[in-house]
């Protein structure tokens, strides 16, 4: 009987599947290290999170707004895609595969979010659970968002814990088997649907299990296994302690019998290593962390491998020092590199998160009630970053660089005949740094010159006083090492937060509690003298 209801429940799967709306075509490949539509031009993903593996099992905040207004929040923000995470036992589970939506919630006697998806969204609540993820999947792709579906773990829970038997092949819940099985599910039922453009295989591998021999052997299977059942999709794949670390693909890349699907992901947050950022200064916290970061995954760019940092964020209360410290560094890597990511996250509150009834989420992008940003400045920041800057169908010049403010997330722009000032990126000057050490227009012979402290940068003729050099550990100082008054000045934001000015470098000691972001200035191509 258990297999007779299996094969009906998959048969109601396939045709829910097939009725979904999907309107955005969205077939997407790998050229190099970018991802592209079938025209060949880039598409940069700009994701959020949006966790549905918890207990209930539903995406968050169903009980709090309409599944549509979510939706249309996520574009009206920016966000051109969603991480949507599930559990495998959703898939593989007889008896949490056949619950609906309302006995769902009943089981977990969550009664005020039970009525308030009553309110808010009462066609879902007879659907069983795979029913409603398809829901959600269908009304994104009505607002054009695409979906990456993300196989966060096999037990609906709170991820993720070192030993919590969801973190390797042969853990006590990380049946190889059962995990191929619900890919192959997962992929099947959403073949069809067009705003799917990839699958994330496992999410922050991990554990004292976790050793390269089965990454290889399992990651490959499950790789294959997506492919074959649906070809459509980009195949993503982790790393391992807690897909921080890729550094093993250095020596030995994956054996894959397809092409230009292929995608790796990696995660960075404050705490993926914190020591540098409670115990050293900014520049030299940034620099520690970024090197690790291209020493683990970032490497993966230069031998022409897309990367995918699936996962990023900050307390959105501005009260975490490690996190307000991380963020510039975190957006100077990304817009240097330019590379596809996925916030997180989305929610503002959870329905049930480690045994509390509507836990909130200070990383999250939504408010409690899930009606308003928490934070608008470091949304803002982050938004810069969401259209591409290079790549196929964008300027790759290697003379045309932008440079890129983190602390605003605005760029150098000339906005008078001769002043500086920062704004949006998209709308920059470009620029091009000489074997002499000047920094001039990408066209023309106009330079960035320095004459005193506290004055604003101009543009000039005469270069030949002018020397630029990346002078702190974070390679985010540039200074000018001749000016008039024989003293080394960096640039620097005046205090109106737009106009360029020349001020003495700061915080190039070991000042653990000098900030120097105002002076991070980062190039969005190859470092300055980074060689």
């Amino acid at each position: 009987m258990k297999s007779l209801s299996l094969l009906l429940a998959s048969l109601i799967l396939s045709i829910v599947t097939l009725s979904l709306y999907t309107p955005v075509a969205a077939v997407l490949s790998t050229k190099s290290r970018w991802i592209i539509d079938e025209s060949g031009k880039r598409v940069k993903l700009a994701c959020v999170n949006w966790p549905s593996h918890l207990q209930p099992m539903v995406a968050e905040g169903l009980h709090k707004q309409p599944v549509d207004v979510i939706s249309k929040s996520i574009v009206s923000r920016g966000f051109n895609c969603v991480r949507l995470t599930y559990a495998t036992f959703m898939l593989t589970n007889e008896s949490l595969a056949s619950l609906t939506v309302k006995s769902s919630f009943e089981s977990l006697n969550l009664t005020d979010a039970l009525q308030g998806i009553g309110v808010h969204n009462p066609s879902l609540l007879d659907l069983t659970l795979i029913q409603a993820y398809q829901a959600v999947v269908s009304n994104l792709g009505e607002n054009e968002v695409m979906v990456i579906l993300d196989n966060h773990l096999t037990v609906p829970g709170w991820c993720c814990g070192y030993s919590d038997g969801n973190g390797f092949f042969g853990d006590k819940y990380f049946d190889p088997d059962v995990w191929i099985q619900g890919l192959q599910k997962m992929a099947t039922s959403f073949h069809s649907v067009s705003n799917v453009v990839g699958m994330s295989l496992r999410n922050e591998l991990r554990g004292p299990r976790q050793n390269v021999t089965n990454w290889y052997r399992y990651m490959q299977k499950g790789a294959e296994a997506i492919h074959t059942a649906n070809p459509n999709v980009l195949v993503i794949l982790s790393g391992l302690s807690f897909d921080n670390d890729l550094s093993f693909l250095s020596s030995r890349q994956v054996q894959l019998s397809f092409t230009r699907k292929l995608v790796f992901e990696v995660h960075w947050y404050s705490f993926s290593d914190s020591k540098p950022w409670s115990t050293l200064n900014t520049n030299q916290a940034c620099a520690k962390t970024s090197g690790g970061f291209m020493g683990h995954a970032g490497f993966l760019l230069a031998k022409e491998w897309p990367l995918f940092m699936s996962e990023f964020g900050v307390d959105n209360r501005g009260v975490n020092d490690n996190d307000n410290r991380y963020l510039g560094c975190i957006l100077a890597k990304l817009a240097e590199l330019d590379l596809d990511w996925a916030l997180w996250a989305l929610q503002g509150s959870y329905y049930l998160r480690e045994g509390k009834v509507d836990h909130g989420e200070t990383f999250g992008v939504l408010s409690a009630d899930w009606t308003s940003s928490q934070n608008t400045t470091v949304l803002q920041r982050i938004q810069a970053l969401q259209k591409p800057f290079q790549g196929p169908g964008y300027a790759n010049s290697p003379l045309h660089q932008k440079i890129f403010h983190p602390a605003t997330a605005l760029c150098v722009t000339q906005k008078s005949t001769h002043l500086l000032q920062l704004g949006p990126c998209d709308q920059s000057t470009a620029w091009r740094y000489t074997e002499e050490g000047d920094i001039k227009l990408r066209i023309g012979f106009s330079c960035i010159k320095v004459e005193r402290a506290s004055e604003p940068v101009q543009l000039g003729i005469d270069c030949s006083r002018e020397k630029w050099e990346l002078v702190s550990a974070s390679k985010m100082h540039l200074a000018s090492m001749n000016t008039s008054e024989g003293n080394r000045l960096c640039l620097d934001v005046d205090r109106d937060g737009k106009t360029i000015v020349a001020n003495p470098c700061n915080c190039l000691s070991d000042n653990h509690n000098c900030d120097p972001t105002s002076q991070w200035f980062k190039s969005m191509k190859k470092d300055w003298n980074a060689d």
